[in-house]
């Protein structure tokens, strides 16, 4: 497993994060055994939420954790707050504390190495959000912290008032859903591709050392579903084919590959829970796409070059 540098915060991470959404609908035997897999490809990073099942696979992942021969210093655990789901986003000072003991209790931690900011608050204050991450801070309860789904200049003015870097933007990414790709190529066009959905986070968090966390990094749309084997991708799917034969491998590694091929060191969230897809989605580490190559699968899901 490849291993990279999480933003600023001189924590050395797995290239694939283990993405945890949907580890609720293990049993705990099953739970135990993708944690061992995990770790055995070198997968150490398990990325939570507050929300995920409710606050269930939070405590679901600590009781099956504890079953495993693995201590708490050897995995990294980062888990996100902000969102009440169907009623309301808050990043206020008092949410973001007992979000985060909340998590800490579920996880059967002392700390967690990152915390995440989930979507953007439009009710937020940054000077709370600051005195939030400074008691954290210096409490030990959070040694990092980042953010989701952020433009940059949210990012600008938390970074008025936070001490802290923001060592990551956890953000949609795939082969389809890759405007904040297009957009940097497409400028000075009136093409789909050239409307800057994102305040080009890309290059912004290129600049500032923030590491890109993908999520759904095989979806299309938003929760509309797999691109691999899509009749709605079929040039995308006969592209991944091929390379795959290529390379001996299949088209999940082949995804993988692609995503990792990109200069701004992202890190890819793996939310299966499948163990051969999560070897599938490991061995694209090894896999170093020419730069051909990787415009041939870009074309193939529809972009253009202008």
């Amino acid at each position: 497993m490849k291993r990279m540098s999480l933003g600023t915060s001189g924590l050395e991470v797995p290239v694939i994060a283990a993405g945890c959404m949907r580890i609720n609908a293990l049993d705990e035997e099953s739970l135990e055994g993708y944690i061992n897999k995990c770790m055995e490809l070198g997968i150490n990073f398990f990325e939570h939420a507050n929300i995920y099942g409710d606050g269930k696979c939070e405590s679901l992942f600590a009781q099956a954790f504890a079953k495993t021969e693995f201590r708490r210093e050897d995995v990294i655990l980062q888990s996100k707050c902000g969102i009440v789901p169907g009623v309301m986003y808050d990043f206020s000072k008092e949410h973001i504390i007992k979000s985060v003991e909340d998590s800490l209790k579920r996880l059967n931690t002392d700390y967690l190495d990152v915390l995440v900011l989930h979507r953007p608050d439009a009710l937020m204050e940054p000077e709370e959000v600051a005195e939030a991450f400074d008691l954290l801070n210096a409490s030990g309860k959070v040694r990092n912290f980042g953010v989701s789904n952020h433009k940059p200049m949210q990012i600008e003015l938390l970074k008025k008032y936070v001490k802290q870097d923001f060592v990551t933007d956890q953000l949609q990414l795939s082969i389809p859903f890759s405007n904040m790709i297009a957009n940097g190529m497409e400028v000075n066009m009136l093409t789909d591709g050239s409307v800057d959905h994102d305040g080009s986070i890309l290059d912004y968090c290129r600049l500032k050392d923030m590491t890109i966390q993908a999520w759904s990094p095989f979806q299309y749309g938003f929760f509309e579903g797999v691109f691999i084997g899509s009749d709605k991708y079929p040039e995308l799917n006969q592209q991944l084919e091929e390379l795959a034969k290529r390379y001996n491998a299949t088209p999940v590694t082949i995804v993988t590959a692609w995503m990792l091929r990109h200069p701004a060191h992202v890190q890819m969230i793996a939310g299966t829970t499948n163990l051969n897809r999560l070897e599938e989605i490991a061995k694209g580490c090894s896999i170093n796409l020419s730069r051909e190559e990787w415009y041939q699968v870009y074309l193939s899901a529809g972009h253009i070059l202008p």
